[in-house]
């Protein structure tokens, strides 16, 4: 229990929630990251998604602080006055000296509030702030770099912000979370100037932590090993890793997003994570049940056509047996899992041919790369496919009226001669030009290649394979869930933990979750292998059953659920900065005992469970798992056996699954 003068919080089943009648006028809110309106990673995507519930819980108490970007500010941010006495006054004073900071709504869900800086404007003042860096922790920032020093300037200015909103703050307390050490310095100088504010610093992953696995050692068996002063020296990382370890020390709370990577920070940077806060999203239902199938269909048919033009010429395939699988991330070949995955390929296309399956695969790799722009043969393959349409049509025409002239005459025509010789050249010129080659680019509604956008093209697919080895995270096989497409992940992945928690059986809801973490690179490999296989040799009906599976999951993922997790680090962050006014009785961290879903009773228990043999699949196979599964008996068994979000009793706990702990 919280006790304070303005403030009573209680707990069930673990997870606090705020008593009716909280006075959350009394209390203001801040979120700090360098990706406020600003896309550079996935923070990005945490910030966006969990504004319209922190907005919703907060109002107009709640606000964002981020970087002036003139592009971002004109496309993203309506510019308004702030309402709040304390906002207005600080902004007012900063702008007085010399500051450019501007204050708006961020036109996304929820609308919060936002104050930017203008870090250009602010950059003479960037030798003085680095002396008060100094003076405060020790920390030098090597001249030449520039992103450090950038967030040197935005660290002071919003250090400098704090102080005029406390300052003018009349009574309330405030409460600011730190994403990532982008945002660290504002955090440090805060605390070093004794500012009276409740901190919380959310690392979402570690500097060095990345550093470490993209040069292929094995990090996570050798944790405890790292000489980290040492690693970060040599990497030229050092003051970063310094900033980033002084912004977790200081901070009254430390949050990070997973248990794996609180495994990481704890060895890292030397503390263990006060709170784990899961990442969510906001996870909108369909009135129609199944609509999300129909958007399969629907985007899968687009697709195709992309194909029909990217292979033609070549397309010895049937487009009805194909299957399209992809992998999506920064363009980081190791942690991403691209290696892997490329080996896995090879090896699927082995076991594909021995078994002289029909079933054809084709992979997308979705990796934002420096191109320079279309080739000519990548836009000439499009071309081609439609000439090949157009060159149909024509000939379909022509022999269309000479059989209606034929017909007329009395005569069945010679089919051999129907078609002349014109005809011929016209569709054998039209067969030589399909010469076509791989092209990079990448998604966007206006691409003259695949006139797609990501959410299109991931419920266009039919599996998504993130087989990463450094993930934090992975916010792409969370958006793979929710939108109802089965996904590949792995046990070192944040996501993968979380859905081992708390799904009994997560293969048989779509989420095949690679051993990365106790196997050898090759046994890995091949579970992928082997998870792949069994998914080509699905029939069409049993990819429906995993669909409606995995889309059930979506409810895990929200962040009207997840957000409590956050709330809970705002509640202990003011019992430690204000102890004589607030105090919180000890209580178990938030946990998702009761949010379990079970192992589907139903048959097939799991789609690879009755498999065929063979990756052919019959009618007579889909019409026999017509009588063993009922989707809507499954679903509502589901959701008697699970908790609702906002409903906290206690459920038993099933028997939990240890990492490394797979059936292949």
């Amino acid at each position: 229990m919280l006790r304070g003068r303005s403030l009573s919080v209680t707990s069930l089943g673990g997870l606090p929630r705020w008593e009716a009648g909280l006075p959350v006028e009394n209390l203001l809110l801040f979120e700090v990251s360098w990706e406020v309106t600003n896309k550079v990673g996935g923070i990005y995507t945490v910030i966006q998604t969990k504004a319209k519930t922190t907005a919703d819980e907060w109002g107009d108490n709640y606000f964002l602080i981020g970087p002036y970007f003139e592009h971002n500010m004109k496309t993203q941010v309506e510019q308004c006055e702030p309402v709040n006495d304390a906002v207005r006054r600080a902004m007012d004073a900063m702008n007085k000296h010399g500051c450019q900071v501007r204050f708006g709504r961020w036109l996304i869900e929820g609308s919060p509030y936002v104050v930017l800086f203008d870090i250009g404007y602010s950059a003479w003042n960037l030798d003085k702030w680095k002396g008060d860096l100094w003076e405060a922790c020790n920390i030098g920032i090597p001249y030449h770099d520039q992103e450090a020093n950038d967030m040197l300037i935005f660290g002071s200015l919003t250090a400098w912000f704090l102080k005029e909103v406390t300052d003018h703050a009349d009574g309330r307390h405030v409460i600011v979370q730190f994403h990532e050490w982008q945002a660290g310095i504002g955090l440090i100088l805060s605390r070093a100037r004794k500012l009276p504010i409740a901190t919380v610093f959310t690392t979402h992953a570690t500097l060095l932590g990345r550093y470490l696995c993209a040069a292929n050692i094995d990090f996570y068996n050798h944790l405890d090993k790292f000489n980290i002063d040492k690693e970060a020296g040599e990497r030229q990382i050092y003051h970063r890793y310094c900033m980033e370890r002084a912004s977790v020390h200081c901070a009254h709370v430390f949050t990070t997003v997973s248990e794996i990577t609180a495994i990481e920070a704890e060895h890292m940077l030397k503390r263990k994570p006060d709170v784990v806060t899961p990442n969510g999203l906001n996870v909108k239902k369909f009135s129609a049940v199944h609509e999300f199938q129909n958007l399969h269909a629907m985007y899968k048919a687009r697709i195709q056509e992309f194909v029909r033009g990217h292979f033609y010429g070549h397309l010895d395939f049937d487009l009805e047996k194909t299957l399209f699988l992809f992998i999506a991330g920064r363009y980081e070949f190791s942690n991403k899992g691209a290696d892997i995955f490329l080996e896995s390929l090879s090896r699927l296309n082995f076991l594909l041919r021995m078994h002289k399956s029909d079933v054809t695969v084709v992979v997308f790799f979705i990796m934002p790369a420096k191109t320079n722009n279309f080739n000519v043969e990548t836009l000439k393959g499009q071309a081609v496919r439609k000439q090949l349409w157009d060159t149909a049509h024509s000939v379909k025409e022509k022999f269309g009226k000479k059989l209606y002239d034929a017909l007329l005459r009395g005569e069945i025509p010679d089919m051999n001669n129907i078609l002349d010789r014109d005809d011929q050249t016209i569709m054998k010129r039209a067969i030589f030009s399909t010469q076509l080659i791989l092209h990079p680019e990448f998604l966007s509604s206006t691409s003259p290649l695949l006139p797609m956008d990501y959410e299109e093209f991931v419920r266009g697919c039919h599996l998504g394979v993130f087989p990463s080895y450094y993930e934090p995270w992975g916010y792409t096989p969370a958006e793979c869930t929710v939108m109802g497409i089965p996904s590949v992940t792995t046990n070192l992945s944040g996501f993968g933990c979380f859905m081992q928690e708390h799904v009994a059986d997560p293969t048989a809801y779509g989420i095949y979750i690679v051993d990365r973490r106790f196997r050898s690179p090759d046994d890995s490999c091949n579970q992928l292998t082997q998870f792949l296989y069994g998914f080509c040799k699905q029939s069409r009906r049993q990819r429906i059953i995993q669909r409606n599976r995995t889309e059930r999951l979506s409810d895990l993922l929200d962040w009207r659920y997840l957000g409590r997790y956050y709330q809970h680090a705002r509640l202990l962050t003011l019992s430690r900065a204000f102890p004589e006014k607030f105090h919180m009785e000890p209580t178990s961290p938030p946990t998702t005992e009761g949010f379990k879903y079970p192992r589907p009773p139903s048959v097939p228990p799991s789609p690879s469970g009755s498999q065929a043999s063979s990756p052919q699949s019959s009618d007579a196979e889909d019409d026999d798992e017509d009588e063993r599964y009922d989707e809507e008996e499954e679903a509502e068994r589901d959701r008697l056996n699970i908790k609702s979000p906002f409903s906290l009793s206690h459920v038993p706990r099933g028997k939990k699954k240890q990492h490394g702990e797979y059936k292949n």
